[in-house]
């Protein structure tokens, strides 16, 4: 069994480090990888990003995220990126990595994403230029996360966001929202690639659980919607079958 932790929008900053640090402490038994959806910092100060390490550091699985809109906000997403590879966490944009757990190659590629909307109600690239540059920032990372996943030769194919996919994930949201927290362009790049699962943050008054059109898994795990420190998705059977977790695995598995 593969037992793979998830969570976003942790929000971390220098008054929050032990609460965080002791809440993912038992992710380190309870699974064997850990992946971050985005919003890891407060403010995306490198004040924030210290503190990050604090938390993350003594994790002893392997590590992937991807940064958030709260990560940018301070200008130093490159420099947050570097602090976390430091520390041997595979920071991923538009990019992916294979990590080998209990003789299978579980492959994750990420982006943070962009809004845009979804289809139906959605921007399109035309008119002003600075909706032109909104639409298209959105379209050229979900390329790239369609490149990175078709890329990937594993055995669990993993898409990671901060952005929503898919609509279904924001019921709960105010609908005037929708369009600054998702964009469909991604949930097609998935579907054209292919994907066992996608795990997204960013909605914090969102539903937990949809599908793409094409029927993938997409879960929403801001921490404020699952409401715990992460969640354990787990892939047994050759990773074709879900199966709950052992019993004394945190938080137990999600399907």
């Amino acid at each position: 069994m593969i037992r793979i932790a998830a969570v976003g929008d942790l929000h971390v900053a220098s008054d929050a480090v032990a609460p965080w640090r002791d809440a993912l402490a038992p992710v380190s038994r309870s699974a064997d990888l850990l992946l971050l959806a985005g919003d890891l910092t407060r403010s995306g100060t490198l004040e924030d990003a210290a503190a990050l390490v604090e938390v993350l550091a003594p994790i002893e699985v392997p590590i992937a995220a991807v940064l958030g809109n709260h990560d940018f906000h301070a200008d130093q997403p490159d420099r947050i990126a570097a602090l976390l590879e430091r520390i041997g966490v595979s920071v991923l944009d538009g990019s992916s990595v294979i990590v080998e757990l209990a003789g299978a190659r579980v492959g994750i590629a990420g982006t943070k994403g962009f809004g845009g909307g979804f289809e139906g109600a959605c921007a399109s690239d035309f008119g002003e230029p600075e909706m032109k540059a909104f639409v298209r920032h959105t379209q050229a990372l979900a390329e790239r996360l369609e490149s990175a996943l078709s890329a990937l030769e594993a055995d669990l194919r993993i898409a990671l966001l901060h952005y929503s996919p898919v609509a279904a994930t924001l019921q709960g949201e105010r609908l005037e929202i929708h369009p600054f927290l998702g964009s469909h362009l991604l949930g097609q790049a998935v579907d054209r690639a292919g994907a066992d699962l996608v795990l997204h943050g960013h909605a914090h008054a969102g539903s937990e659980r949809g599908t793409t059109p094409a029927g993938i898994r997409v879960r929403n795990v801001a921490q404020p919607v699952i409401r715990r420190a992460y969640n354990l998705y787990c892939f047994a059977d050759g990773l074709g079958r879900r199966e709950d977790a052992h019993p004394d695995a945190e938080g137990g598995c999600r399907s």
